[in-house]
């Protein structure tokens, strides 16, 4: 159909991404959907459930490559959505974990994400329109130990965001950041994370509900979504606490429990 809205959504295999990219299939847009696992083409079955294109680009996203073959396959087309929410995360202190991790971590959150905005943005300023949500954090908002590099880059994206959507509003382009707290998914399993007190909570949010906020509020040109209460609260908390009670209050939830003993 050709009055149907193209949607690009990275790291829709599990978690926020594939919601937002159910939200966008359930509002009638064709996708072009990416991660780096086989497991997304179990999402593209899923969402062509729904009757629109859906089309699956597998690739690295911490690189230059995997960015390049992602816009390969937007080629000429107008992206109406951009959902850049592919990102990691990684537990235990800096010094043990091991730097190719880190490195991975630094190009898909930074690195990746901002190549592919480099890449849509010009593209939408000059159409004159498009909607854009980066997945950030709240964690962005406090220096985090157990978690100092995933805190520092999402403390990049959050401010990214927002800059962004400053030099972008004027021309009919709009930039949402979606700074959700713990949500129960993959995340906590890939970054060593499980046997921490933010890993073992069942107080986290469900990919759907936030998604579905992040996807609402991005069609509504918002510049920024923090799904709960008690995330809001904490953002606001962060704004007046010192730094080092805010790192001591990160090491409460993310310290593993094993460290907690060697420790003791």
């Amino acid at each position: 159909m050709p009055d149907r809205k193209l949607a690009i959504v990275t790291g829709a295999s599990s978690g926020i991404g594939r919601e937002l990219a159910r939200c966008a299939a359930e509002d009638g847009c064709d996708l072009i959907i990416c991660a780096n696992e086989a497991e997304i083409e179990d999402a593209a079955r899923e969402l062509r459930e729904h009757g629109g294109s859906v089309e699956v680009v597998q690739a690295d996203l911490s690189t230059e490559e995997g960015v390049l073959t992602l816009w390969h396959q937007v080629g000429a087309r107008e992206v109406d959505y951009l959902m850049a929410n592919a990102g990691l995360t990684l537990g235990h202190a800096f010094v043990d974990q091991e730097w190719p991790r880190i490195r991975e971590m630094i190009g898909l959150n930074i690195e990746g994400t901002t190549l592919l905005l480099h890449r849509a943005l010009p593209r939408m300023q000059a159409r004159g329109e498009g909607r854009v949500l980066v997945t950030g954090s709240i964690a962005g908002f406090m220096p985090g130990s157990y978690q100092a590099v995933y805190n520092a880059s999402k403390a990049y994206l959050d401010s990214l965001s927002f800059a962004l959507n400053d030099e972008m509003r004027e021309h009919g382009v709009t930039v949402t950041c979606l700074m959700p707290g713990p949500v129960h998914t993959e995340v906590f399993k890939r970054g060593d994370m499980e046997n921490t007190p933010m890993g073992e909570t069942s107080l986290k949010d469900t990919p759907d509900h936030t998604a579905r906020l992040g996807y609402e509020a991005m069609k509504a040109g918002k510049a920024g979504m923090t799904p709960g209460l008690m995330n809001k609260l904490i953002t606001t908390f962060a704004g007046v606490l010192p730094e080092p009670m805010l790192a001591r209050m990160n090491r409460w939830l993310s310290e593993p429990d094993d460290d907690k003993e060697k420790a003791s």
